[in-house]
């Protein structure tokens, strides 16, 4: 799937087009080369197009201190609809994460004909007094930034050990992203179905991977989602909302 990254930051001059599709091209080429896979051909899997999905949102977000926008809410709705295909993957223990992932993700995606921006969707719900109410774009914005993190430390914990059992690695990204949000049913349903985990080996076969291109696409998703996950936690914090919910 590719982005049209002309849209992915409201900006009306003609320049921007140019710019945007130089950032793409230039930052996935640079990505695939520094990590020795320039020669990747045509192959589509789950992680392959989410990886590519959020190194377009990605190269836009760390322009931005020299490109004036503002983040797109259907291209960044595009882009975390790819994630609810790994939440899939995961079977049982994450299907409540699942669930609430992808409503979120419609709920914002058809949000954004009126609030054509994450920055505007924030500021709609500032002007109103319904930040943290529930419902509101803002925690559906907040929630949504959650699943990414949660898809993202499960990535790093799946790198950083060849446990032929998830259930350490998902238990562990969950403790660290989700659990203190949620309510005590739900970590309680969660930590019940760790043991309904897919193992190693079934969750590549699932992703349509082996060992080496899925180390190799996680990586790129760690790295891209990196700065979209500043870029959401700066929204909140530039108008004085605290993290913690």
């Amino acid at each position: 799937m590719a982005l049209k990254l002309c849209s992915l930051f409201s900006r009306s001059e003609g320049s921007f087009k140019e710019k945007s599709e130089n950032l793409v091209t230039s930052s996935r080429s640079s990505s695939r080369e520094e990590d020795g896979f320039e020669n990747l051909g045509s192959r589509f899997t789950p992680l392959s197009a989410v990886a590519d999905a959020f190194e377009e949102l990605s190269a836009v977000v760390n322009a931005a201190g020299e490109i004036t926008g503002d983040l797109d809410l259907k291209s960044f709705c595009d882009a975390c609809s790819l994630v609810s295909v790994l939440f899939g993957c995961l079977g049982a223990a994450f299907k409540f994460a699942e669930l609430e992932y992808c409503s979120k993700v419609s709920s914002l995606k058809a949000a954004s004909t009126t609030y054509i921006t994450l920055n505007r969707a924030l500021d709609f719900d500032v002007k109103n007094d319904t930040v943290r109410t529930a419902g509101s774009l803002s925690r559906q914005i907040r929630r949504v930034r959650q699943g990414i993190d949660l898809i993202a430390t499960l990535f790093q914990n799946f790198l950083s050990s060849y446990d032929p059992s998830l259930k350490e690695a998902a238990s562990s990204a969950y403790a660290k992203t989700c659990a203190p949000y949620h309510t005590w049913a739900v970590r309680t349903a969660v930590s019940a179905g760790m043991y309904a985990l897919p193992t190693r080996d079934q969750l590549l076969l699932k992703l349509n991977e082996n060992e080496e291109s899925a180390n190799r696409e996680m990586r790129r998703f760690i790295k891209a989602s990196a700065p979209i996950i500043e870029y959401i936690d700066k929204l909140y914090t530039s108008r004085n909302i605290s993290l913690d919910w």
